[in-house]
């Protein structure tokens, strides 16, 4: 089997699997409601292990979506918002060290390129590259920690866009079960 189709196969695995993830989470929603002893702490250390592998996906946006129906949608936004951006430090110290995986990459290196030219809008583009879903962050992560900018600035622009990407998870899925639940009363 050819490399592009053994990719699309696990694209498309991965996928069934974020699908069947909602799925149980949403079918066994009120069994998942009695994890409230670890609440908003293991939404935040979800995240953290969602976001903390480089370039492959974890769906932590799923997660964020499910406990959405079940918990305050600010405070799952928060959590998973921040725990995220404690997760992309994976990618940022990569990318510090040295031994980023996507030096190669072309992608990379015009990001890279266009962030140090223009260093006080880099910033900005991390958080919309963390605002919007994509795996593409991973290589923002990288490109600030080999131009080595400032760990905190990262974070903190890092964080808003996560949080405010996890903010329409969650309340995406608060919205979802409110809906469906009003479908089936009538």
């Amino acid at each position: 089997m050819n490399d592009k189709r053994r990719l699309t196969i696990l694209r498309v695995l991965a996928l069934m699997g974020v699908v069947a993830l909602i799925a149980v989470l949403f079918i066994f929603r009120d069994q998942v409601k009695n994890l409230e002893e670890y609440g908003y702490v293991g939404i935040f250390l979800l995240s953290i292990a969602a976001n903390a592998t480089i370039i492959i996906p974890l769906p932590g946006v799923a997660f964020t979506t499910a406990m959405g129906a079940i918990f305050n949608p600010i405070g799952v936004a928060v959590a998973a918002g921040l725990g995220a951006a404690l997760g992309e430090l994976t990618g940022y110290l990569a990318g510090f060290s040295g031994q980023g995986v996507a030096e190669r990459a072309e992608l990379y290196n015009r990001l890279t390129t266009w962030m140090k030219a223009h260093q006080n809008l880099a910033y900005g583009v991390i958080l919309l590259l963390a605002f919007i879903p994509n795996p593409l962050f991973d290589l923002a992560g990288m490109a600030a920690g080999a131009l080595k900018l400032p760990l905190w600035k990262f974070l903190l622009a890092c964080a808003i866009g996560k949080i405010l990407k996890m903010l329409m998870f969650a309340y995406a899925g608060y919205y979802s079960v409110s809906w469906l639940t009003g479908l089936s009363g009538k």
